[in-house]
Formats: C-alpha cells, sequence, structure tokens
C-alpha cells in the first residue's frame, strides 16, 4: 500500500513539473536529424556517440526556452490583450536571440572534437550571421509555430470540453432555479403582500405587481443565454430586493448600495449573483429586538464588478447558512469555474453573528444580440 502511495505522489510529481515535456524535446530533435539524415539510427549514432551532441543540446535547450518564454509570458501579457505589434516585435527578437544563442553550441562541438567547423560539419561560411540565418533561424521558428499549434489545439478541445459541460450545467442550473424561484412558498406569498397592499395602499401595490411581472418576465424569457446584460441582471436583483422586503417582517432592514454607472456594454451569466443574494434572505435572523439587517453592496471598476453581501444570522443557523438554496457551495464553485476559469475571487466568511461574501468577477463584453421581448 506504501509502495502504491509512494508511485501515486511520483507520478503526481512528474506531470505537475510537466517533466513529461524533457522527452518529448528529446523526441522532436531527433525526428528532426532522422529526417535530415534519411536514417533513425545514423541519427541515433551521431547524437550519442559523437561531439554533435553538444550541438543538440543547444537547439534542445534554447528552443524550448524560447517555446515555453512565448507561450506563458508573450502569448498571455501581449497577445491575448491585443497587442499585437508589440507581440509580433517581441516574438521576432526571441527568435532572433535564441537563433544566435544556438550558434556557439556549433563552435562548442568542434572545440570537442578539437578539428575546425569545416572539418566537422563540412564546408560553408562560418561567420557569426551566416550561421544565425541557416539552420538555427529557420528550425527555431519551426519549433515555436509547431508548440503553437499543439496549444492551440489543446485550448480548442479544453474550450469544446468546458462548452459541453456548460451546457450541462445550464440545464441543472435551470431545473435547480425553477424548483427553487418558482416554489409555491415565494409566489403565494409575493402574491399575499401584493393583494393586502391594494387596500392599503394601491399606489405600491400596483408598482409591486410591476415588479413581480418583470421578475417573471426575467427568469422565463430573459435568461437562457450564457450571458445576459449586466444592466438586466441588476434589475433583476433590484426587482427581488423589493418584493423581498415586502415579504420580509419589520425587524429586518435591507440596504443596497448599487454604483454601476457605465455597465450597459458588459455581460453576466445569469443567476450568479442571485445564488448569495437568495441565500442572505432566507437565512437572515429574525428575532423581534435584536439588530437583523441585510447589506448589499455592488460597484464596476473597468471590466471588474464587485459584489459584497452580509446578512445577520441566528445562532441555530449558522451551520444552514453555507448551503446556497439547495444548490451548494461546492456547485456555485464549479459552476464559476467552468464559467470564468480564472476570472473570479470568491471570499465568504462565517461569523458567529454574521455571515459575509465578497465576490469579484471579470466581465466579457455582452456579444449576445438582443432579444425579442415576450408581452
Amino acid at each position: 500500500m506504501a509502495a502504491l502511495s509512494f508511485g501515486k505522489t511520483n507520478q503526481q510529481w512528474f506531470f505537475k513539473y510537466k517533466l513529461y515535456h524533457i522527452p518529448f524535446w528529446f523526441v522532436y530533435h531527433y525526428v528532426w536529424w532522422v529526417v535530415a539524415m534519411g536514417n533513425p539510427f545514423k541519427a541515433a549514432s551521431n547524437i550519442l556517440f559523437t561531439p554533435f551532441f553538444v550541438k543538440f543540446i543547444f537547439y534542445l535547450v534554447f528552443q524550448a526556452l524560447a517555446v515555453y518564454f512565448n507561450l506563458y509570458f508573450l502569448i498571455p501579457k501581449f497577445l491575448e490583450k491585443g497587442k499585437f505589434t508589440t507581440y509580433i516585435f517581441l516574438l521576432l527578437l526571441t527568435i532572433l536571440c535564441t537563433a544566435s544563442l544556438i550558434v556557439p553550441g556549433y563552435f562548442l562541438g568542434a572545440i570537442v572534437a578539437e578539428k575546425t567547423p569545416e572539418e566537422l560539419y563540412g564546408g560553408g561560411t562560418y561567420d557569426f550571421w551566416h550561421m544565425v540565418t541557416g539552420g538555427p533561424l529557420s528550425s527555431t521558428v519551426a519549433s515555436i509555430t509547431f508548440a503553437m499549434s499543439i496549444k492551440l489545439a489543446k485550448n480548442w478541445l479544453n474550450t469544446q470540453r468546458r462548452q459541453q459541460l456548460l451546457e450541462k450545467e445550464k440545464l441543472e442550473t435551470e431545473l435547480n432555479f425553477l424548483k427553487y424561484q418558482f416554489n409555491p412558498h415565494f409566489l403565494f406569498n409575493s402574491i399575499n403582500s401584493i393583494f393586502f397592499l391594494i387596500h392599503k395602499n394601491p399606489d405600491m401595490a400596483s408598482a409591486s405587481l410591476a415588479k413581480f411581472s418583470e421578475l417573471l418576465r426575467h427568469q422565463l424569457y430573459e435568461c437562457n443565454d450564457h450571458q445576459i446584460p449586466l444592466v438586466k441582471e441588476i434589475g433583476y436583483l433590484e426587482n427581488f430586493i423589493e418584493l423581498e422586503k415586502l415579504r420580509q417582517n419589520e425587524h429586518v432592514k435591507v440596504t443596497f448600495e448599487g454604483e454601476i454607472l457605465d455597465g450597459h456594454h458588459l455581460g453576466i451569466a445569469p443567476f450568479i449573483l442571485m445564488t448569495f443574494l437568495e441565500n442572505a434572505f432566507k437565512h437572515v435572523s429574525r428575532n423581534p429586538g435584536d439588530d437583523n439587517w441585510i447589506n448589499i453592496r455592488l460597484s464596476l471598476t473597468g471590466q471588474q464588478l464587485n459584489f459584497y453581501i452580509a446578512n445577520s444570522t441566528a445562532l441555530d443557523e449558522s451551520r444552514d447558512v453555507i448551503n446556497y438554496g439547495g444548490i451548494g457551495l461546492k456547485n456555485v464553485r464549479r459552476r464559476l469555474d467552468l464559467i470564468y476559469p480564472g476570472k473570479y475571487g470568491l471570499d465568504i466568511q462565517r461569523n458567529q453573528h454574521d455571515f459575509e461574501v465578497k465576490f469579484q468577477v471579470t466581465l466579457e463584453e455582452n456579444v449576445i444580440a438582443p432579444v425579442m421581448q415576450i408581452a
């Protein structure tokens, strides 16, 4: 059993530090040598048992470094951010520097063999610039292009896989929210609250009924895409808050602060914020004579949406407050990982008398075409 655990640990360490890349690069360059020499045995012999091994190592090490520098620094920092001119300039500079660093491998191999470059590699021009623009330059371009092709293919496959998971998650989420949002308790209490307002305050009853109608419209018709306009989601939250105020007793104080000045161009996945909002209203304390409250703050900095919500809790509900409306914290994080991988932050604090959530997410431009409203 211990041996099995040790083997599993070694395997995890092997993949964590991407050590499997080392044999890949050996095989990659060996294949090129086979193509150049036309004989796999001769290529292996030259690499392992002659001074050509020095040149082989220079190609392997510096081209691998150039590939990783491009994939993990240049592409994320410049290409993915639309800085195309800077990216192309730095990529060309990287290729040129890499080819220049490979050239000394030729001379070092000749020194090890105690021969001149002409004697070891055959006749030709062996000044530095001619050697840079020869094999090293074209080989470096080929390595970087090949690695980018693999990376793009891998990203495409991951995107397709995540898209399939999102489709499945979307169906499950819709069912969960339909079961939770349209349960008789929520509908009947909202309708009853509006019904009593008709005699007490007809104007408020009319406004509340309009909010209730907009709430149902949003849930039925406007949240079927992967993302909806941010302003619509905020309007949905405001309507929900107003309706919940009607259902809460007079001992619960609800404050909402919104600072969304320019979010019309941004989109957000539906019901992301709603999950935390419902949890707060469901588990807020309602003890007469106590300070019962829900505080909500919403702001936008550039494309980063900042959402904060906290509520007072009763001691007997401190353990249940972590359960988001039957969906569960694990599923909430899983949905965020699928929709906003690496683009969100979620900090949840459960204290003795209150519960708070801090959520930040980087939103994207809203690319969903406007949906025709259904009367």
